[in-house]
């Protein structure tokens, strides 16, 4: 019979073969945590090799992405489709097997995670999206959501600052699905960590409200069946086991230390463990006995098939809610999704208001959620502020599901709880803060971007219109930096009409997230036809035209009234200009040629206006145009103020493109 020990080994050897093979990764951490993973994969984590996608499956996240050969390895051995070749290609171009872990990859992988603290993040995301959908769908006798979310993580993410907000959040949730193995190894790149991180991490997560498990020997499978058996009978609160553990064990010359958390171990110590663990296999070889124990196709296919039978017993019982259930965990809209769009488009243009674009988004949330249930809402502490609550919105609480999130001021937290949140499926989230604060969520942001999922970020008080705040809460470089995001959708709508139109699109989105930007102050209402509003959906648009233009104006949010504007004191000096609103650039840089050239037309100057830095603006004026932006900070005085210092005005604008024209 194979022992636990020999099953753990083969996780060590794929580990520091493959490094070696491609002569750098981590090998460290998957020595340390093979034990843990063995008993975690092989005797507790629900899973389908077979069938991957098994919604009622548990989550795995590797959140010290770094040792991504353990959380291979692991897939490997499993029986997912992840072959010995895809292992010997380990960080080589166009393989299955990257550096970190990259979602969409390779079968299994969860999250793409390698930036530390956001896997534990995503993690909470995913164990908040349990509960609420349990709250939601499950009925007496029919659990057919109830699965947890398992994660590792290292001291490089019990370091990072995010891992405090979501963790926070986590104990207040009271995630009992959420089980995390806390590797402590004492040890990071740098070397002893006892240098740099004295925290007491176990008493830290014991005031967030976790269930802590001590002094578990993360190389001793009894203590850590244990362990996981406690910590599956807490229902109430998370579970952090903290695991004392060593970096590179089986490593005899460089295990414990510093050296084989970042660096291949080198042929001759890979040889020396060879010796010391007693493994007569050469690299990549996996003796068939050790494959038979590992394999989990059949068990897993055992678990799902008894999922589906109390699925299809839960259907007979419950026909709409298992249709909804199947709906939303495939990620599908609504049926009549884009007639009612089409219909809510419709009446605010007819209505016609005059309000800030933030209340134009509130009024659009509160619109598509008619028909939208799994629409999942937060702000970070900004509710009355960002205007992200609506009629029907519910706080989330540990008492009780719900679909509106108060993160508290923890914009990173958010944003990475959202990607979870948004990977678990069955939910679609959003969660908003001021422009400004985009900041400290800016990598979360980037993940959703790279991961091609689909969450939504709100962000209200666009520009300098926050007025007094002064130049810390005015973003200038924000909604250009934004854009340069590849994969990311930005929207700056003008008003209610642009604003629907952003939103619709935001959840309609599939492959990539969206970033909604909104104003405090109010915006003028601008009238349409069918064509302007098919327009807007294609990122740019002709708003207003006249004959033989001179100069195209090009502008969006709050300064497409400023254009309209100056179009009218041109048009009154004989000028005739055309007004383009441009609500999102990433939308329009994909339309063809021919319907780029319609808008913006070869041999007239453009000008653009936004209250930002101008840069991002020079590819569509050209040399010969002008672009009317803020390339500098602002200032603390009334909006109105600020604009008239800063160039916003008409007069500046019609002055700028008499220049251009006559240049």
């Amino acid at each position: 019979m194979v022992s636990r020990t020999e099953l753990a080994n083969a996780v060590r050897f794929l580990s520091m073969d493959a490094v070696e093979k491609a002569k750098s990764g981590h090998p460290g951490a998957p020595m340390g945590m093979a034990d843990i993973a063995e008993v975690l994969w092989r005797d507790h984590l629900k899973h389908s090799p077979v069938n991957p996608d098994w919604s009622n499956r548990d989550r795995f996240v590797l959140s010290n992405g770094h040792g991504s050969m353990l959380l291979y390895s692991l897939l490997h051995l499993s029986g997912y489709d992840l072959s010995i070749d895809d292992l010997k290609n380990f960080r080589q171009l166009h393989s299955k097997t990257p550096g970190h872990p990259e979602y969409g990859y390779a079968p299994g992988v969860e999250t793409t995670t390698g930036p530390l603290g956001q896997g534990i993040s995503n993690a909470v995301g995913m164990a908040l999206a349990e509960k609420i959908l349990a709250a939601e769908f499950n009925r007496d006798g029919f659990p057919i959501v109830d699965h947890h979310t398992y994660t590792f993580l290292g001291d490089g993410c019990m370091m990072e600052g995010i891992s405090h907000e979501a963790c926070a959040l986590a104990g207040t949730w009271g995630l009992g699905k959420l089980i995390a193995f806390y590797d402590d190894n004492g040890i990071s790149i740098d070397g002893d960590v006892e240098g740099w991180f004295t925290d007491d991490t176990p008493a830290r997560f014991e005031a967030y409200g976790w269930q802590v498990i001590r002094h578990v020997d993360g190389h001793d499978a009894e203590e850590l069946q244990i362990a996981i058996a406690t910590a599956k009978k807490e229902t109430a609160r998370p579970t952090l086991i903290c695991c004392k553990t060593v970096i590179g064990k089986g490593a005899p010359n460089k295990q414990g230390g510093h050296d084989v958390h970042g660096a291949p171990l080198g042929s001759a110590e890979i040889a020396a463990a060879r010796a010391n663990l007693k493994w007569a296999y050469e690299p990549f070889v996996i003796p068939q006995d050790i494959y038979d124990a590992w394999n989990y196709r059949a068990k897993g296919s055992e678990l799902e098939a008894g999922w589906n039978q109390l699925f299809a017993d839960y259907a007979a019982a419950h026909p709409e809610l298992a249709a909804e259930y199947t709906r939303r965990m495939a990620g599908e809209l609504p049926a009549g999704w884009d007639a009612h769009v089409a219909a809510k488009i419709a009446a605010a243009n007819d209505k016609g208001e005059t309000i800030a674009t933030r209340k134009a988004s509130q009024n659009a949330i509160a619109a598509l959620a008619e028909v939208l249930p799994e629409l999942l809402g937060g702000s970070a502490d900004l509710t009355p502020s960002n205007l992200t609550n609506w009629p029907g919105s519910v706080a989330v609480t540990a008492e009780a599901g719900g679909n509106y999130i108060h993160y508290g001021v923890r914009e990173f937290g958010m944003a990475a709880i959202m990607n979870g949140l948004a990977l678990h499926g069955g939910v679609k989230p959003f969660g908003a803060t001021f422009l400004m604060f985009s900041e400290y969520a800016r990598n979360a942001l980037r993940m959703a971007a790279l991961m091609k999922i689909n969450p939504v970020f709100v962000f209200t008080h666009d520009s300098i219109g926050l007025g007094e705040d002064g130049p810390t809460h005015q973003p200038v470089e924000q909604i250009a930096t934004l854009r340069l995001i590849p994969n990311m959708a930005v929207w700056r709508p003008c008003d209610t009409v642009e604003s629907m139109v952003a939103w619709a699109d935001a959840l309609a989105a599939k492959d990539h997230p969206s970033c909604l930007i909104f104003s405090r102050q109010n915006l003028p209402f601008v009238s349409r036809d069918a064509t302007q509003i098919a327009g807007v959906k294609k990122g740019g648009y002709v708003l207003r035209d006249a004959a033989n233009p001179q100069a195209v104006l090009i502008a969006t949010g709050s300064e497409v009234e400023l254009a309209l504007k100056a179009q009218e004191v041109l048009a009154a000096d004989g000028i005739a200009v055309r007004v383009v609103s441009m609500p999102c650039t990433n939308a329009f840089d994909k339309q063809d040629k021919a319907y780029i050239a319609s808008v913006l037309p070869a041999g007239v100057p453009r000008i653009a206006i936004e209250a930002g830095v101008t840069d991002g603006w020079r590819k569509y004026v050209g040399l010969e145009g002008e672009v009317i932006g803020i390339d500098h900070f602002g200032e603390s005085a009334p909006a109105g103020v600020l604009f008239k210092e800063f160039g916003f005005t008409v007069e500046n604008v019609v002055a700028t493109t008499k220049n251009v024209i006559r240049a």
